[in-house]
């Protein structure tokens, strides 16, 4: 679904400019000044618009959708580019099945079972290969477009904001656990202990902080 449609504007389009499209709208096609048989089309054209602008009049918000449509949406000339691509990777990979069937059928009649059976996974090796380097590609080609995006949404001021996954959380919450662990121990060493103790003691400040905990 894209907003920038929906509202009618451009994807660069000012905050200004989404709020006066969105006003325009609104009142296009508010329920109440529409026909009874043009009621109900209204209203489900109204709830969209008001869903699209609660998204773009909010500047973090649309950076997210941004970097979501981003990643759905395509110019013709990469599309075609991309298409390109794929048809040479698809022609790569039927040559190479080509030629393995020729290999196959030219030794057909004069290997063993195990020599067939050698074969066999030879050729599957190599198609599972070729898929491997396919999805590399596509996965580098997907990255290099949403990292140049994130930038370019940088370099217009945007502020990326990314939701914490609970990998996140396990991580944090791990490396907070591990520092505990490291300054029980040092505290355990007895030059560390008594050095910690000494600066407390001759240390005002410390000590006027540690009894307002206390």
């Amino acid at each position: 679904m894209n907003y920038y449609k929906i509202l009618e504007v451009d994807r660069n389009a000012s905050p200004e400019v989404i709020e006066k499209a969105y006003k325009t709208l609104a009142k296009k096609y508010h329920p109440d000044l529409q026909e009874s048989n043009m009621k109900q089309e209204a209203e489900e054209k109204l709830k969209l618009i008001n869903e699209a602008y609660e998204t773009l009049s909010n500047p973090n918000s649309r950076a997210e959708y941004d970097v979501t449509l981003n990643q759905n949406e395509i110019s013709e000339e990469e599309l075609y580019k991309l298409t390109q691509e794929n048809q040479n990777l698809y022609n790569e990979l039927n040559n190479l099945r080509n030629n393995a069937n020729t290999t196959y059928n030219n030794k057909t009649n004069n290997i063993s079972y195990d020599e067939k059976f050698q074969d066999e996974q030879e050729r599957q090796n190599q198609y599972e290969k070729q898929l491997e380097y396919e999805n590399q590609i596509q996965q580098a080609r997907e990255k290099a477009y949403h990292d140049a995006y994130i930038q370019d949404l940088k370099n217009r001021g945007y502020k990326i904001k990314y939701k914490k996954t609970p990998k996140d959380y396990i991580k944090n919450f791990t490396a907070l656990f591990i520092t505990i662990i490291i300054l029980f121990l040092l505290w355990q060493i007895p030059f560390i202990h008594n050095f910690f103790i000494k600066l407390f003691e001759e240390n005002p400040l410390l000590q006027t902080i540690f009894n307002l905990f206390n």
